[in-house]
């Protein structure tokens, strides 16, 4: 099956928001053996949109397309898909009552122009959209299926895996099941050197990506059923371990706050940070675990020396290793926690390149800690990259004294 992703919006192509949902998409359509072969993004014109809808029913055989299914004039994408099938839209009653009703829920009264959302043609099957007031379609015709889904990534990836992944699931004739394993510590190169071996097997495929908060491994199995697709992830998957352990953090959903989380809550453990240059960001990522307030006391930040001094930090420790290390055991011992981790770091340049030089120290009453990293990356990045890898280096150390 030859598909296309047809994404619509003019403001795709100002640049005002990102096309996400292609990347998204591209993805699961892979996990079926889908092959892709065209995508496109088209404003909020009808006529262009016809052009590219016409395009795409000559030569794909799976047409799915974003955006457009608002209430606005400019939303034109069930106008411009009904004009490609010569049909008549009109409005169902079931699916006006299911847009009333949402907007009850809302405790609002519903705009006129949102009747326009519950307008089908014949052809067209609808797909309920329990995050929105926009159904999307489902239509086979002529051999080949067209698929509309609103814009908004939630409300796509919602429809996408609970009315369209299944249906098109039944035309490959096989499961499809995928693993996702998650490190920190290597580059996305030292990774792929380490798999390599296993990178050229088709099913199950394994494929890297490069994460904001590490890089990932997907494992992806296809199988006549689900106990031996399970059966096929497993095995790759303690492959992958085996050439990874040291730096694995997480699968699939895992977030580094929730993992550590579960592991200071095993422990009877709380936590304390003080951090510089990454600016609260470490506060903000531990806090963001719903779980956080059993177990974390909460986060000191200092973005200045005269602040790290008013906090009670020796002014002979301006930056580095040390003021790290000062900064990890002030925090466990102001927020009476059983660990304390330090943030710290300053910026070097040798005239054509800069680093920021980042400190993390953890701080405990079994041992304490000390590490260097390195970024090249800009500030937003770095901040990023520190506090995951502080996250890991504790969930690191709760492992081994484990």
């Amino acid at each position: 099956m030859k598909a296309e992703i047809i994404s619509v919006g003019t403001e795709l192509l100002f640049g005002e928001i990102l096309d996400t949902d292609t990347q998204y998409l591209a993805s699961q359509l892979g996990l079926m053996g889908i092959d892709l072969y065209f995508t496109s993004s088209v404003g909020d014109n009808h006529e262009r949109l016809l052009e590219v809808l016409k395009q795409a029913w000559h030569r794909s055989e799976l047409i799915i397309t974003t955006g457009g299914l608002g209430p606005t004039q400019d939303d034109i994408t069930r106008e411009a898909v009904a004009c490609l099938l010569g049909e008549e839209l009109s409005v169902d009653p079931v699916l006006k009552q299911e847009i009333v009703s949402f907007f009850a829920r809302l405790g609002v009264g519903m705009p006129t122009s949102n009747i326009k959302q519950a307008s089908i043609i014949p052809s067209a099957t609808s797909l309920t959209n329990p995050h929105g007031t926009a159904p999307g379609w489902w239509i086979e015709k002529d051999g080949r299926i067209l698929v509309t889904m609103p814009g908004p990534p939630g409300e796509m990836q919602s429809m996408w895996q609970n009315r369209v992944f299944p249906r098109l699931q039944e035309r490959t004739g096989a499961v499809i099941l995928t693993r996702m394993i998650k490190t920190i510590g290597l580059s996305e190169a030292a990774v792929d050197e380490v798999v390599a071996h296993l990178l050229s097997s088709p099913n199950p495929s394994l494929a890297t990506y490069a994460k904001q908060d590490g890089i990932y491994l997907r494992i992806a199995a296809k199988a006549p059923d689900l106990e031996e697709a399970q059966a096929m992830v497993s095995r790759r998957e303690a492959d992958v371990r085996m050439l990874l352990g040291d730096y694995i953090w997480g699968v699939d959903e895992d977030t580094h706050e929730a993992v550590l989380g579960q592991l200071l809550i095993a422990g009877g453990l709380s936590l304390a940070v003080a951090e510089s240059f990454t600016g609260g960001f470490l506060t903000n990522t531990i806090a963001s675990d719903p779980r956080s307030r059993s177990y974390f006391k909460g986060g000191l930040v200092a973005n200045t020396n005269e602040a790290k001094i008013a906090l009670g930090i020796d002014p002979a420790l301006s930056a580095g290793d040390r003021a790290a290390a000062a900064m990890a055991s002030l925090a466990r011992r102001k927020l009476d926690a059983s660990i304390g981790i330090g943030i710290d770091g300053y910026t070097e340049s040798d005239g054509n390149t800069v680093t920021e030089k980042i400190f993390i120290a953890i701080d405990s009453e079994k041992t304490r800690q000390n590490a260097a990293h390195s970024y090249s990356v800009r500030l937003p990045q770095m901040r990023r990259r520190a506090v995951y890898q502080a996250l890991f280096d504790l969930k690191k150390l709760l492992s081994s004294d484990g």
